[in-house]
C-alpha cells in the first residue's frame, strides 16, 4: 500500500502579531508573497465559491524569487488519481504531491500539482478583468480533467490579494514548524504546519500513530507558549474565499 506524508496544521486567529512573537518566528527568515485564488466568475457574482465547493483549488503565489500556480483537489479520492497522477513526482517545472491533510479532527486526502513560473510572469493573470484560466498549464488541466470532479473550468476571476508572511523551520521544542500569516478583507490568520513522512518500516497503523503523536506535540507546544488554537471548523482558505466572494470582488 502506498503511504502518503501527513501535513498537520494548527490555526490561530487571536492577535497574530503577538502569536508570532510568542512562537519565536523572528528568529527565522521571512518570506513575503501575495496570494490570489481563482474562482468561477459567475459563481462569485452570486457570492458563491463554486470550485471550492467541489473540492477544486486554483492558487497563485506571486513574489520572492519565483511565482507559482497550484491546482489542488481537496478532498480527493485516491482511486481517482490515475495514470501519471497516481504517484508523486518532481519534474521541473512541476511538483506533484499526494498527502493527508490534518487539521484538528479533520483528515482528508489532497493532491496538488504546482507549476513554477519566472518572477512576475503570473501578475497579468490576476489583474482586474483578466481570466486566470488562460495560464493553467495543459498538464494541470489534464490533472483536473482526469482526477477531479466533473467541474467545467470556464471563465475565472482572481480573488485577492492576500498578504502572506511565511517563516520556515521555526523550532518549537523538537519540532520544526512552518508558520504562515494571512491578512485580507479584515481577516488575519496564522497557520502552523509540520509534515510527517512515512518511514520504510511503516504500515498505515504505525504512520497514523506517529502522526497523531506529532499532532498532539504541535498543539501542546503552541498552547504552552500562551497561544490559543482556533476552534473554527472551516479552513482559512474557505473563510477567506467566502469573504472575498461576498465582498462583490470581480
Amino acid at each position: 500500500m502506498h503511504l502518503s506524508p501527513v501535513e498537520i496544521k494548527v490555526n490561530i486567529e487571536d492577535d497574530v502579531a503577538a502569536a508570532l512573537s510568542a512562537l519565536g518566528a523572528s528568529d527565522s527568515a521571512m518570506i513575503t508573497r501575495r496570494i490570489w485564488f481563482a474562482e468561477d466568475r459567475e459563481g462569485v457574482a452570486q457570492g458563491r465559491v463554486a470550485l471550492l465547493e467541489d473540492g477544486v483549488i486554483v492558487r497563485f503565489r506571486i513574489g520572492g524569487d519565483a511565482d507559482d500556480l497550484t491546482v489542488k483537489l481537496r478532498p480527493c479520492v485516491r482511486e481517482r488519481l490515475v495514470g501519471r497522477f497516481s504517484a508523486p513526482f518532481d519534474a521541473e517545472p512541476f511538483t506533484y504531491k499526494i498527502e493527508e491533510d490534518w487539521s484538528g479532527k479533520s483528515r482528508v486526502l489532497s493532491a496538488s500539482l504546482v507549476r513554477d513560473h519566472p518572477s512576475g510572469a503570473l501578475s497579468g493573470a490576476v489583474e482586474t478583468g483578466a481570466d486566470p484560466a488562460t495560464v493553467i498549464d495543459a498538464v494541470q488541466d489534464r490533472f483536473l480533467h482526469d482526477c477531479g470532479p466533473a467541474v467545467p473550468i470556464g471563465r475565472l476571476v482572481a480573488l485577492g490579494p492576500i498578504r502572506s508572511t511565511k517563516f520556515d523551520d521555526v523550532r518549537l521544542d523538537d519540532l520544526d514548524v512552518d508558520l504562515e500569516a494571512w491578512s485580507v478583507a479584515g481577516l488575519d490568520f496564522l497557520e502552523g504546519s509540520i509534515r510527517v513522512k512515512p518511514k520504510d518500516e511503516d504500515d498505515l497503523e504505525k504512520l497514523t500513530e506517529r502522526a497523531e503523536r506529532k499532532q498532539r506535540k504541535l498543539e501542546d507546544a503552541v498552547r504552552e507558549r500562551g497561544v490559543a488554537l482556533s476552534e473554527h471548523p472551516e479552513s482559512k482558505t474557505r473563510r477567506v474565499l467566502t469573504a472575498l466572494a461576498g465582498s462583490g470582488q470581480d
